[in-house]
């Protein structure tokens, strides 16, 4: 790889704004505010606004769409 070209990866704190739930993690994007981490060491913060903490998926609270309507249709049509 050439060198001076490519951004600085380094370890960061994401911090999901909507539960307060932070993680360790690594990124290319940098932050002015940091924080302490559980290691001692101290890391750029970077907020987001969905993590599995709070994402429906992970938290079992998904809503499931009615996704036959299409199929449904193309059956009656064709009579299958």
């Amino acid at each position: 790889m050439k060198t001076e070209i490519h951004p600085q990866y380094q370890k960061v704190v994401f911090l999901d704004t909507s539960t307060g739930f932070k993680f360790l993690g690594g990124s290319t994007k940098s932050s002015a505010e940091t924080t302490e981490w559980e290691d001692g060491n101290t890391y750029p913060v970077i907020k987001v606004e969905i993590s599995s903490d709070s994402h429906p998926f992970y938290t079992g609270k998904q809503k499931l769409a009615d996704a036959g309507g299409r199929i449904d249709r193309f059956k009656k049509k064709y009579n299958m």
